[in-house]
């Protein structure tokens, strides 16, 4: 796989990131953390950029399980609707 480097800009702080994700997909979720580091400074300005940072990536891992619980739930959901129409119709 070819690996990209792209140069990204978070909350005024400018990272370079290789990766094998699209630059488009890298640019994405640069924008992502950027803007949610950015709600979360508004509410709690006194915050420093490190604390800033850990709360943003605690609430974007919090975002991420209640997400994929969610996916779970759906694909067992999913896998019972097969199993029955399988049972109806085989």
């Amino acid at each position: 796989m070819e690996k990209t480097r792209i140069t990204i800009g978070i909350y005024g702080q400018q990272y370079t990131i290789v990766g094998t994700d699209p630059a488009s997909h890298i640019r994405l979720v640069a924008s992502m953390v950027d803007e949610r580091m950015r709600e979360i400074s508004a509410k709690n300005p006194s915050l420093d950029t490190s604390k800033l940072a850990v709360l943003t990536a605690v609430n974007a891992v919090h975002d991420y399980i209640k997400l994929k619980e969610q996916y779970e739930l759906l694909e067992q959901h999913y896998l019972q609707l097969l199993k029955k129409d399988e049972g109806e119709h085989g």
